[in-house]
């Protein structure tokens, strides 16, 4: 499994376009065959904060994902030209834990 754990800041202004933009993200991110889990949070203390947390069963279903045309209507057309800063971070689960 890999986890994708991302935080964005929208540009002030574009609260609301990022919220649709996530949105339209979803649905078909989480209809992906080796999509586990995709869930967007909004910060309680910063509105143009927000949190992305995705479970892939293997870097080839993220690949996918980042290959789909949704991900570059939405995310690469949509979100990364209003975003002021992304931290993306990839985690493995503990194999023994």
């Amino acid at each position: 499994m890999v986890c994708v754990a991302v935080t964005y800041v929208i540009k002030p202004g574009h609260e609301s376009e990022a919220v649709a933009l996530f949105g339209k993200l979803t649905g078909p991110t989480r209809a992906e065959a080796g999509c586990r889990m995709y869930l967007v949070h909004r910060s309680t203390s910063d509105t143009r904060k927000f949190f992305l947390y995705e479970q892939y069963d293997d870097q080839a279903a993220l690949d996918a994902h980042r290959a789909s045309e949704h991900f570059a209507q939405y995310a690469t057309g949509g979100l990364f030209p209003i975003i002021e800063s992304r931290t993306p971070e990839i985690y493995e689960p503990l194999s023994d834990v």
